[in-house]
C-alpha cells in the first residue's frame, strides 16, 4: 500500500473494524497499546494506535508474507490533509517523518479526514 521509496499508494483506504485490525496485528502491538482508528485497502491496512501508525502490507499471491511498518508519532515533523472534492474523490494525509521523508495515505470519500487530522494533531502537537 505504501511505497516508501516512491511515496505512492496503491489502494484507497476505507474505514475498517478495529477488532479485525487487532487480530491482524497480534504479536506486533505492545501490551498497553490501544487501537483508535483502522483503515483497510484491498489487502493492506493502516492502523492508528495510541503510540504509532502501523502499516500492514500483505505480499505475494498467497498473502502469507506480510510487512509491518511502525511509524511513531514522535518522528512526525509535519503533516497535511487534503479533503475530497467534486472531481477528486479521495482525501490524503501527508506525513513527514524524520529520517524517512514523506508518507502519503490516500483515503476514500467515506473517511472523515478532518477527524484523522484531529487525531494526528493530538499526538504530534
Amino acid at each position: 500500500m505504501i511505497d516508501f521509496n516512491n511515496n505512492a499508494t496503491f489502494a484507497k483506504l476505507a474505514p475498517s473494524d478495529p477488532n479485525a485490525a487487532w487480530e491482524a496485528l497480534q504479536g506486533i502491538l505492545v501490551p498497553d497499546e490501544e487501537i483508535h482508528l483502522a483503515f483497510r485497502g484491498v489487502r493492506d491496512s493502516v492502523t492508528f494506535t495510541n503510540k504509532r501508525i502501523v502499516t500492514l502490507n500483505v505480499q505475494g499471491i498467497t498473502g502469507k508474507k506480510k510487512d509491518y511498518t511502525s511509524l511513531p508519532y514522535s518522528r512526525i515533523q509535519a503533516f497535511s490533509v487534503e479533503t475530497a472534492g467534486i472531481f477528486d474523490l479521495d482525501s490524503e494525509l501527508d506525513l513527514w517523518f524524520s529520517g524517512l521523508g514523506m508518507v502519503r495515505l490516500e483515503f476514500n470519500r467515506d473517511v472523515d479526514i478532518r477527524s484523522v487530522n484531529h487525531f494526528i494533531a493530538n499526538r504530534v502537537l
